[in-house]
């Protein structure tokens, strides 16, 4: 649930969709770790202006997590430029 809708948060924002990657882990506790890749370019838009885009999208999942009982954190994976 939580990595759909991550992944749809940042497929509309993002010029390369295709390029949208999302992997999850859960540790014992019930935690979710989810790591977030996009195109290289794309990365000044998934952070926005003084990092407030991927402050609220971490804020949107929290709340998502949180009706659930759950705990998640993002990770914004840094891209490597396609060669």
């Amino acid at each position: 649930m939580l990595k759909e809708l991550l992944k749809d948060l940042v497929t509309g924002i993002v010029s390369k969709p295709k390029a949208v990657k999302v992997s999850e882990s859960t540790e014992e506790d019930g935690t979710i770790h989810l790591n977030l890749a996009v195109a290289a370019e794309d990365m000044g838009m998934v952070i926005g202006k003084q990092g407030q885009t991927i402050i609220a999208i971490r804020s949107l999942l929290k709340t998502a997590a949180a009706k659930a009982g759950k705990r998640v954190f993002v990770e914004l994976e840094e891209a490597s430029k396609p060669s």
